[in-house]
């Protein structure tokens, strides 16, 4: 009876961890996408793995939170063309430079790995070829 009971504490904590991104996907949002401001580019982040689904770090550009890691999740920016950096943090930061140009479309994927204590979430520059693949299925969790 207590391997039942610990069994089952388990799979419902699973479940109630999971905190996958539920918004519409990428693949229905796209033609509905504002244009990019005149002399902005456009950075889509996103996470396709569920593994690690309870570590959620934010996500910042140039030091100001614009979003979180959510499994399953992609949210984008707009900014004026210049050096950005990105930085997620867990019990380690993580960071990302990259340069955006004016009418430029960057995609940064926000990939999971193991940790001492919990997983670190950190984020990598893809080409725009992959980048629109990988985002097609995970869904929109807004931007700040």
């Amino acid at each position: 009876m207590k391997k039942l009971f610990f069994l089952l504490l388990i799979v419902g904590s699973s479940a109630l961890m999971t905190g996958c991104a539920s918004g519409p996907k990428y693949s229905e949002m796209k033609a509905s996408f504002p244009a990019v401001p005149q002399d902005n580019g456009r950075i889509f982040f996103y996470r396709t793995a569920v593994l690690g689904a309870a570590v959620q770090p934010a996500v910042t550009v140039n030091g100001k939170e614009i979003g979180t890691a959510q499994p399953e999740g992609f949210f984008y920016v707009d900014r004026p063309a210049g050096n950005y950096t990105v930085e997620t943090s867990t019990e380690v930061e993580r960071r990302l430079s990259l340069t955006l140009e004016t009418n430029q479309t960057r995609y940064v994927r926000l990939n999971i790995s193991m940790g001492f204590f919990i997983g670190h979430v950190y984020p990598e520059l893809v080409d725009n070829m992959a980048g629109e693949n990988e985002i097609s299925d995970c869904h929109y969790t807004g931007s700040k």
